[in-house]
């Protein structure tokens, strides 16, 4: 069987379905005016990466072109934090919108080379390096199936007993022995893979296979992985895999985006793909600066290549999609503080169900003490109300201040104290909500359930899990959405938190700085409604919760009314009799 065949064999033999493993969060990688520059011992030093924002989304595939020396290999070394101590870094490299090390198994770099022991076979290399790097919580038999099951997973399952061979021993295909790589880097289930020129001294067909299996890899075994790699000059069906392209002339963002839309954007300045040619190679002579000649433009004008990457790098950050890539990479970072946001708050109210069972057996006493009418049913629901207070006051406090500081949201008092607010009103109104559900739903456990219930159609209508402008009208928008306590918890949090929060600027068209701010993101991002302050909010939320429990006493004073009607109803007169007998 030729090495062509043994590939093709490989792919159409993949099994499409694996066993689905527990995984952490997705990754979204975003970097913001990255710049790296490299100690000359000359001149100084020179800059190898010039002022980059782009991000990486899980699920997708980014791939980095450019000529040779435009500083792929460098960008990737970058964001997988692999820069030797000769260079330096400049900007920021957020995961999930947070500064942070990238964690054992979180992520995997492939190598040009493949560095493999020729005598192994693929099943024996994969496997020990499965014993290596897997933790020894897992049983061999465990690693055994792992390793056979990324075997499988790039194709290789009918090179399992092959020799990978070398130098004087023929053994696996050129395009095998860099599955193989892969298969060893991707043991630990990475979210975030780092390839560099995966596809470097392969055939076309070899590429296309090898390139196919990674793109798959993007969502594949119930894992959405974060695939970045660089790649030099690719065939127009190895260009079609990829969903974002990044592409760089000296260290200098000429295109970010979709790469279906990168032939569109070569068009709109002057510089069609000819007809038939390879979107790639049509790319790269554009903005090869080595060899300094003219390129016709639009009509057949001559154009130095100099001209035209500066019109392209111009016309880049002058367009939408540099504002939308600008304002993608905000969201990331936004994104992470706004969800946390919604599940302290969430969380933290959602625990006031868990005083119902109590509150059933309280309501007990109060009917028994109503009866012998020793006080009222105002009176009752006042001191329940205050004597509830320190308790809500502490838990709103106490866990607050952890959940506030330790994650560092916005410093001063006063957004402490407005987000403590916001979780006191809300505890105390889900209170008044299970008390209604109390007086209709004596059961603790029915009540529980309907109060659980209660609560998670408001969350879903919240306007968090879909933005607002995005929920369907009937029901969820109007009028679940408005009379959902948590759209104002949501909004009150998002208000005291970015309100006032200034994020870096990165360099704008014509180098003038620009300052995203925080109002910015919640008008756009968020979809708050800006017309009135945060601490409206928290006066929302107290109101709704006196509502409640006005409707509590308006259900209890009208059971009360009801059940003398009925006993009322049922008394015979005296002198009515029963059976002819008198009463």
């Amino acid at each position: 069987m030729t090495s062509l065949e043994m590939e093709t064999s490989d792919i159409n033999s993949v099994q499409t379905h694996t066993p689905k493993e527990d995984v952490d969060d997705a990754v979204f990688l975003s970097w913001k005016d990255l710049w790296v520059t490299v100690r000359d011992g000359r001149h100084g030093s020179r800059s190898i990466l010039q002022g980059l924002t782009a991000y990486a989304q899980p699920g997708e595939l980014l791939a980095i072109m450019g000529p040779s020396g435009c500083g792929k290999s460098t960008l990737l070394d970058a964001l997988a934090g692999r820069l030797n101590s000769n260079t330096m870094q400049a900007g920021e490299i957020l995961i999930n919108g947070h500064k942070q090390a990238l964690a054992y198994g979180t992520s995997a770099y492939v190598t040009q080379d493949d560095n493999l022991v020729a005598t192994l076979t693929v099943r024996e290399a994969v496997y020990y390096s499965a014993q290596l790097q897997l933790p020894d919580s897992m049983s061999n038999s465990e690693k055994k199936e792992r390793a056979e099951r990324t075997i499988r997973e790039m194709g290789l399952q009918d090179a399992m007993n092959t020799r990978i061979g070398g130098w004087g021993a023929k053994g696996l295909s050129g395009g095998q022995k860099r599955r193989v790589s892969i298969c060893i880097e991707i043991l630990t289930h990475p979210k975030l893979l780092f390839l560099d020129e995966p596809t470097s001294g392969l055939d076309s067909a070899a590429s296309y296979y090898v390139m196919s299996r990674i793109a798959s890899l993007g969502r594949n075994n119930g894992i959405r992985r974060t695939i970045i790699l660089s790649i030099h000059q690719p065939s127009s069906e190895v260009f079609q895999l990829f969903n974002n392209l990044c592409l760089l002339s000296s260290g200098k963002m000429v295109y970010f985006g979709p790469a279906s839309a990168a032939n569109e954007f070569f068009t709109l300045n002057g510089f069609p793909c000819p007809t038939y040619q390879n979107p790639s190679d049509h790319f790269l002579k554009t903005i090869n600066r080595d060899f300094g000649r003219d390129l016709e433009q639009g009509m057949g004008d001559a154009m130095p290549t100099e001209e035209v990457i500066n019109t392209l790098i111009q016309s880049y950050t002058s367009s939408e999609t540099y504002q939308d890539v600008r304002k993608k990479v905000a969201e990331i970072n936004t994104e992470a503080r706004g969800s946390l946001l919604m599940f302290i708050s969430t969380f933290l109210t959602f625990m006031a169900i868990g005083g119902f069972p109590s509150f059933v057996e309280e309501m007990k006493v109060f009917v028994r003490e109503r009866l012998n009418g020793h006080y009222g049913t105002t009176a009752f629901i006042f001191s329940n109300t205050f004597s509830s207070m320190p308790f809500l006051l502490v838990i709103s406090l106490i866990p607050g201040a952890i959940a506030y500081y330790l994650t560092g949201l916005q410093k001063g008092f006063d957004h402490f104290l407005c987000f403590a607010s916001i979780i006191f009103a809300s505890m105390i109104l889900v209170e008044s909500v299970m008390m209604v559900v109390a007086s209709i739903v004596p059961n603790f456990l029915m009540g529980i359930i309907a109060g659980a219930g209660i609560q998670g159609l408001m969350i879903l209508g919240g306007g968090f899990f879909r933005l607002p402008n995005d929920l369907p009208k009937p029901f969820w928008k109007y009028p679940l959405y408005h009379i959902a306590f948590h759209k104002y918890a949501y909004q009150g949090m998002f208000k005291n938190e970015f309100e006032g929060l200034k994020f870096q600027s990165n360099q704008a068209a014509g180098g003038i700085p620009r300052i995203i701010n925080g109002e910015e993101i919640l008008r756009d991002v968020w979809q708050v409604e800006m017309g009135y302050s945060k601490w409206v909010d928290v006066v929302i939320l107290l109101g709704m919760a006196i509502f409640y429990r006005f409707l509590f006493l308006i259900i209890i004073k009208t059971s009360e009314t009801i059940k003398p009607v009925i006993i009322a109803a049922t008394e015979v007169p005296p002198n009515e009799t029963i059976h002819g007998e008198a009463l």
